[in-house]
C-alpha cells in the first residue's frame, strides 16, 4: 500500500482517500467539494507549471490549488 499526498499523483493516476490533513477553512472547502476518506479521486490534469490540479472526483471534475492537494492522503490504486 502506497500512501502520498494528492499534489504528488501523476495525470491518470488514482487513489483512495484516507486523511483530509487540514483544518479550519481549508479543511471544510475540501470536503465541500466531496473529497472526504474514502471516496476514490482520479488526477485528470496537471497545469503547466504544477499548479492547480484537475482532478475526477464521482462524475464531475473539480480543480485543487497544489497548497489544497497538499493536505488530502490517498492510498495509491
Amino acid at each position: 500500500m502506497e500512501i502520498k499526498s494528492l499534489d504528488l499523483l501523476n495525470k491518470g493516476q488514482k487513489g483512495k482517500v484516507i486523511k483530509v490533513n487540514s483544518q479550519g477553512a481549508v479543511r471544510r472547502r475540501i470536503m465541500d467539494m466531496g473529497i472526504m476518506k474514502g471516496v476514490e479521486l482520479e488526477v485528470q490534469g496537471i497545469a503547466p507549471f504544477g499548479d492547480p490540479l484537475e482532478v475526477r472526483v464521482s462524475d464531475y471534475n473539480l480543480t485543487l490549488r497544489r497548497n489544497e492537494a497538499v493536505c488530502v492522503l490517498v492510498e495509491v490504486i
